[in-house]
This record gives structure tokens, sequence and C-alpha cells, in this order.
């Protein structure tokens, strides 16, 4: 017969050993219990429209005719009615954040924003972002003051051209391209700025010769003040517009290409195109069929 020291002796050393148990196990008497070792972690919510229901708009509040506000104080412009529509469309929210350009990745990364729609040029930026399909075509041309004398590229020798920052233009000046690089190395100066409103008051106080811009910037400038600027015949570059969403948001950007091939195959765009034509707008440069 056991006496009771051995059987308390025995009792311990059976706790023990449960208790050894448990903590090599990783175990814990006061945890739920586990579901197994082959439980996946929770996938990350994505950003961007489709999978929020909101399109949350970055742009340039200075990049008329695209992106500005209004003489009630309201943002508005061509792209910016687009986005608004194809929102509408697809029973999104609409959300327009004017932004820093400086900080429009940052801002996309982030979730700030979920597209960049803004006269925005797709081209040498593909590696950076998912794209839509490209819907108007563009060029980079040189606007100087029409009293200048500046007629041609051989005339901006030892001239002072601004454009701005992390632009088109400025890309295509700064770049790898030859031609356009030597083009740059005749200038004064090759300056920068925030927005492109700032440099067409620079340049009509001539506190520059010329300006490096988008070929719709450019119209939107020469439609106001017809009688101020020249617009040089040869033009930069040629590239496309498109709307920017952060890389891998493929989603997103198809459900906007195919919205606004919809839009375009209904008459909108065009009609669009013809409020702002007297802003430099051509339905003729719509390139998404």
């Amino acid at each position: 017969m056991m006496n009771r020291r051995s059987f308390v002796l025995t009792s311990l050393a059976a706790a023990t050993f449960a208790a050894t148990s448990l903590a090599g196990c990783g175990g814990n008497p006061d945890a739920p219990a586990s579901t197994g070792d082959s439980a996946e972690p929770e996938a990350e919510a994505g950003t961007g429209a489709v999978d929020t229901g909101t399109l949350i708009v970055g742009f340039d509040a200075s990049y008329p005719p695209y992106g500005y506000r209004d003489d009630n104080g309201d943002y508005t412009g061509f792209d910016l009615e687009l986005a608004q529509e194809v929102a509408s469309r697809n029973d999104w929210e609409v959300q327009l954040e004017p932004i820093d350009w400086d900080a429009k990745d940052t801002l996309l990364d982030s979730g700030a924003i979920n597209c960049i729609w803004n006269g925005f040029t797709m081209e040498g930026r593909e590696e950076d972002y998912t794209f839509s399909e490209p819907y108007m075509l563009n060029a980079q041309v040189i606007v100087a003051r029409a009293d200048a004398g500046i007629a041609s590229f051989d005339d901006l020798a030892g001239k002072a051209v601004i454009t701005q920052v992390d632009s088109a233009a400025y890309n295509v000046l700064a770049g790898d391209d030859a031609t356009q690089a030597d083009l740059a190395a005749t200038f004064a100066s090759l300056e920068t700025i925030p927005d492109y409103n700032t440099a067409f008051m620079q340049l009509e106080s001539g506190a520059v010769d010329a300006v490096a811009c988008d070929l719709s910037i450019a119209a939107y400038q020469l439609a106001a003040k017809p009688d101020a600027y020249v617009q040089l015949d040869e033009p930069l570059s040629e590239e496309h517009y498109a709307v920017g969403f952060k890389l891998g948001d493929e989603a997103s950007a198809d459900v906007v290409t195919d919205t606004l091939r919809a839009m375009d195959e209904e008459g909108f765009v065009e009609e669009l195109c013809e409020k702002y034509a007297d802003q430099g707008i051509s339905y003729t440069n719509w390139c998404l069929e």
C-alpha cells in the first residue's frame, strides 16, 4: 500500500512533468487553443479605389486647365471633371486632394491619395507607377515672350529657362537624351519652380526668358494672353497623359481605363473638350479608343 508521503511525492512529480511538457510545447493554460501552425497572416487591405470605394485624386492645384481653383474658390479642371465622372459611374466617392508635387510619391505610397490625375506624363515613369491606358497626346514645348526675339532653339543660347520641378519638361532637358541635354547646355540657366503659374509670371516680368512646359499649358497661357507669348514650332518631345496609380494597382487602373473608354463612346469626352477648348484642350488629342 502506498503511504501518504509516497502519494504526495508521486503527485508532485506528475504535476511537474505536465508543466514541463506544456512549457516545452509553448503551451499556456490561459491561452486559447491553437488553430494550427499553417494559419496564414491576414492580408493587408488595399488602398486603391477598387478596394476602398473612394477615388482619392492627387493633383497640382496650379495646373490649369487640368486642375486649378476657379473664381468661386472651387477645384475644377479637365482632368478633375473626368475623375468625378469616372467615380460617379462606378459608385465611388471622389476626394480631390491638392498636393505638393514633390510629395506625390510619398502620398501615393501611404494611401493619402490613390491616384495622380493631373496632366500626368507616363513616358519615363513606367517602372514607378501602374498606369491607365494613355488618354491624351501631349508634347513638351518652349514658350517665350513675344518681344524677346526667340523663334528657334538656337535663339535660346545664353537665355534663362524655367520649368516646373520634377516635370516632364525638366526630365527631358536634364535627362539622358543627348540632343536635349546639348540644348540645355546652351542655356544661361535651367531653373525650376513649384508651379507653372508662377513660372509664367516670371516670364512676363522678364525675370526669365522662356518657359519649358506641356503643350496644353502653353495653349492655356497663349489663349489667356495671345499677344504676350510665342510658342516655338519645334517640340522638345512628344508623349502621352495617363492616370498614375500605386505600383501593382492594376484593378483600379483597368476600371478607370474601361470607364474612360465608355465615356468617350457616349460623347461625354468630346463635350468636355469643347467646354475647355478656349483653355487649350482639343478633342483631336484624345487617344484612347
